[in-house]
């Protein structure tokens, strides 16, 4: 078949940070590839509608897929599902990705029939799978492990891969590669060392979706990559860096072995980074310059309604401890929508008094998340698109336009700090040198902090008309759940790592 990946746009924040290599897609679409499928990528990230609409009509793709890794792209997605059946009425349309098997039945139900079907978890394993049968006359794809359709009982639960190591991404089908960075790094490629994360926050549905485990890529299969890696820059996808010590000693003998040099980007938790110390010491060696870290709050209270399981001092010790190694840290507080100006005030002073770039994001309940399960009875709005953790969906304590100043003004600390012209002189020479090469990434970044940032478009953003509304879960607040029951695949192929570690 004729099969054609689309990955949607941008979200708000990554308009200005950060652009990724959606690895997510490329690693489904090589698997499609391996199984004979004419395959091609298309990044809404980078191209437009209309380059969209222009593929549809001059190529004529058997099959779409659609990569749903966030909510607030659900309407988009909808809507080029609904074009895409209008013009092409044969064609096999499916959606599948992190976001996609929270909201499978839901998003069936928004398509009206546009979309086929939702597959629930890991893709690359079942995507050949469904293909085939798709392409025999579709009857019996409900009976797939992870396979939804609107009108079918449940089917087989998704199953998730027994090893990473099979697993190639199909780098070479994207276009304009040169468009991906995050920060300075540009530009920048990704890789996957580990997938999965054993911690349990209570926001986060990382660990709902992977049910809990954490699965590595061999060192020699995650090094064979690397070498294959044309960028100078990689940032590292896994939700938690470098969780087991070993692991990332191999990779780095791996590394200095073959010589391979790159500068990289990741994100780890304080905890981890203070009990492997000398992992990352090597890792700063070998070209680790940029380190993201959730530490979510700045006091225990909000760790402990968080259950970030790491105290304060902790998190405080492993930003000083980054410092001592050279790595510029990225640090990430969750906004509640109870903060009156008295805490923004608080957080903005915190903010100045650290070297780190602070960035914040709203407490935002996703499907997936226990928060879903008791808070999003609160809701005041059920617009998908304003689920991007740059709007506030729950009740504010301040009127919500107040809300809104407040925020932008806390972030333009890190405009202030990092991207505005006292910074530049800072980083003049990488600027020079980045558009010496063609890179204009970076720049662009730095110029478009107040086109994005804006309260007077974030509070207008409220009043847009809505064609999709979320659901709500059945339970609501009042109801009992267990953890095992937000669970996207079935058993667990791997064991899960000892209680001692996601609790240390």
């Amino acid at each position: 078949m004729k099969v054609l990946f689309v990955h949607p746009s941008s979200l708000m924040y990554s308009e200005i940070y950060l652009r990724l290599e959606p690895l997510g897609i490329e690693l489904v679409a090589a698997a499609a590839l391996a199984a004979g499928h004419e395959v091609r990528v298309l990044d809404l990230q980078i191209f437009k509608r209309q380059d969209y609409l222009r593929e549809i009509a001059e190529w004529r793709p058997e099959a779409v897929a659609y990569s749903l890794n966030y909510l607030a792209n659900i309407p988009e997605v909808i809507d080029l599902a609904r074009e895409t059946r209008r013009l092409l009425p044969e064609c096999f349309i499916f959606a599948g990705g992190h976001s996609a098997s929270f909201t499978a039945q839901e998003l069936l139900d928004h398509a009206e029939g546009a979309i086929d079907c939702v597959v629930r978890g890991e893709g690359e394993g079942i995507t050949p799978r469904l293909l085939e049968q798709a392409a025999n006359g579709r009857n019996g794809i409900e009976q797939l492990p992870g396979i939804v359709t609107r009108n079918a009982a449940a089917g087989p639960p998704a199953e998730m891969l027994k090893s990473l190591d099979g697993l190639q991404p199909a780098r070479d089908l994207m276009r304009r590669r040169r468009k991906y960075f995050i920060a300075e790094l540009d530009p920048c490629a990704s890789i996957e060392f580990a997938r999965g994360c054993p911690w349990d926050c209570s926001f986060c549905s990382a660990w709902t979706f992977y049910n809990r485990s954490y699965r590595k890529v061999s060192p020699e299969r995650a090094v064979d990559e690397l070498e294959r890696i044309p960028e100078p820059h990689v940032f590292i996808v896994d939700d938690v860096a470098f969780v087991h010590p070993e692991h990332g000693m191999a990779i780095a003998d791996l590394m200095e072995k073959r010589k391979i040099r790159k500068r990289f980007y990741l994100e780890t938790r304080g905890d981890v980074l203070l009990r492997n110390k000398e992992v990352f010491q090597r890792w700063k060696k070998l070209g680790l310059e940029y380190m993201f870290m959730g530490l979510e709050a700045i006091d225990e209270e909000g760790l402990k309604r968080h259950r970030k399981r790491v105290t304060l001092s902790k998190n405080f010790e492993a930003l000083e401890y980054a410092r001592s190694l050279g790595i510029f840290v990225a640090v990430n507080l969750i906004s509640d929508p109870g903060w009156d100006e008295r805490r923004f005030t608080t957080v903005r002073e915190w903010a100045l008094s650290v070297p780190e770039i602070v960035h914040l994001t709203v407490n935002t309940p996703y499907p997936g998340t226990e928060t879903w399960h008791t808070e999003s009875r609160q809701f005041t709005t059920r617009d998908y698109r304003l689920f991007d953790v740059q709007h506030a969906v729950l009740p504010t304590k301040l009127p919500l336009d107040r809300f809104y100043r407040e925020l932008v003004e806390t972030q333009q600390i890190l405009n202030r700090k990092h991207l505005g012209f006292t910074a530049l002189k800072d980083t003049f020479f990488i600027a020079m040198k980045l558009l010496a090469k063609g890179q204009t990434n970076f720049l662009r970044m730095i110029w478009k902090f107040n086109q994005v940032y804006n309260p007077r478009r974030q509070f207008a953003d409220h009043e847009r008309p809505v064609r999709y509304e979320m659901r709500l879960p059945e339970n609501g607040r009042q109801g009992s759940f267990s953890s095992s029951s937000l669970f996207v695949h079935g058993p667990n192929p791997a064991p899960v790592p000892s209680a001692s570690l996601a609790t240390a």
